[in-house]
């Protein structure tokens, strides 16, 4: 397993091969991607400000953890794995929904990326892992909708598309 390389997918999920992740960006190619939102007991999402130095999107906002399943990988033990890789937690993650996007990003790289979402709780703090992240906090929902509308540059293409486009599927959850 090449931990660079990213599974390529079709519209329907189904894989259809392996390529080198920095291709995979440059070409736009379809592929398995993942993203974690962990919340607290006070219903707080936990988001991360990416390291500088990333490939892309370097000291923009987003969610606790995303990242690509390795060729082999369930999406549930991939996103367990980089939580804990670039977060130091460990909780129960559960699927939540998947979307499809196509985003231009910085260094002329394209994330088209089939996301699967997962959803956890914790009222542990991370411990970082510096080369990942630069800071962290916790943020209600109302914060960082208000937030992504006055400074939406500040965040990821798919962090915005979550919360915007996609609140609905895990609001309920939080009223629980």
């Amino acid at each position: 397993m090449n931990p660079q390389e990213v599974i390529l997918v079709n519209k329907h999920d189904q894989e259809i091969g392996t390529m080198d992740k920095m291709e995979a960006h440059q070409q736009g190619m379809l592929h398995r991607a993942f993203s974690v939102l962990i919340f607290n007991s006070n219903a707080k999402l936990l988001i991360h400000r990416r390291a500088f130095g990333k490939y892309h999107s370097e000291g923009l906002w987003t969610n606790a953890c995303c990242s690509h399943p390795l060729p082999g990988e369930s999406i549930v033990e991939a996103a367990n794995r980089r939580l804990v890789e670039e977060m130091g937690m460990n909780t129960s993650l559960a699927p939540l929904f998947s979307f499809i996007y196509r985003a231009e990003l910085d260094n002329n790289l394209v994330e088209h990326e089939l996301d699967h979402v997962l959803i956890g709780f914790t009222d542990d703090e991370p411990l970082v892992n510096m080369e990942e992240v630069c800071d962290y906090k916790w943020v209600s929902i109302h914060e960082l909708e208000d937030h992504i509308a006055a400074e939406p540059q500040a965040y990821t293409e798919w962090f915005k598309k979550i919360i915007l486009e996609y609140r609905s599927a895990f609001d309920d959850i939080l009223k629980s």
